[in-house]
């Protein structure tokens, strides 16, 4: 059987690649990808031979197309599994394809790189002794606050379990997650970091009330990563 290849991709700036994942992307017969065409111009990008074949594998179809995978690793193909930037699975399609793997045997690695949750953290300037990444909250309003007022529950009862959350958010939602933030915590101390290792990378380290004053003035641009202290 093939090996199923978890590879992280830059989360902007090219020469972050590994060697080894760039080596991985050159021998593999396929590459599982979020956005074929994004991920062919990466490839061209890295000067890449094309050889692998790329098969679209996105939430939508991931399901049907898990088998379809799976088939081809069966028969003895390699396959690389890569998100439109950073390290797949996170917050992104492949967790059921990872588990499914190792549940029929299927020899799984992992290609270690850039991840904007990690990159995110050890700028902050918030503690990384301890930390719990919540990925997106949830779409509808009610949930979200349900969500937000649990976890302060669960960290304000056990002193052990104080950390640093850290949130995924997407420049649409990222004023109306910052107000419902306010109101479940009142006005922390917030780090936002957003297009990290890119040309305009930016880290603000504030109240939350100061970054809804900044972001109501400022479009949103850019994916977000929020962290702060519970």
């Amino acid at each position: 059987m093939g090996i199923l290849y978890i590879v992280a991709t830059p989360i902007g700036n090219l020469k972050d690649i590994t060697i080894r994942a760039k080596e991985i992307l050159e021998k593999v017969e396929f590459i599982a990808c979020e956005d074929t065409r994004r991920t062919g111009l990466l490839i061209k990008q890295l000067g890449i031979e094309k050889k692998a074949r790329f098969i679209s594998f996105y939430e939508e179809n991931e399901q049907i197309k898990m088998y379809e995978i799976i088939a081809l690793l069966q028969k003895g193909n390699n396959v690389a599994l890569v998100s439109d930037a950073g390290t797949p699975t996170i917050s992104d399609p492949g967790f059921k394809l990872v588990r499914e793997c190792i549940a029929i045997g299927i020899a799984v690695e992992s290609i270690p790189g850039p991840s904007s949750v990690i990159t995110a953290l050890t700028v902050s300037g918030l503690p990384t002794d301890k930390f719990l990444f919540i990925g997106y909250l949830p779409k509808k309003p009610g949930k979200r606050l349900k969500l937000l007022e649990e976890l302060k529950k669960t960290h304000q009862n056990t002193d052990q379990l104080k950390s640093t959350i850290i949130l995924l958010e997407s420049p649409h939602r990222l004023i109306k997650s910052l107000e419902e933030l306010r109101v479940a915590y009142g006005n922390i101390y917030i780090v936002i970091a957003r297009e990290l290792t890119k040309m305009y990378e930016e880290v603000r380290r504030e109240e939350i009330i100061n970054s809804i004053a900044h972001f109501s003035k400022t479009p949103p641009k850019g994916e977000f990563v929020l962290l702060f202290i519970l």
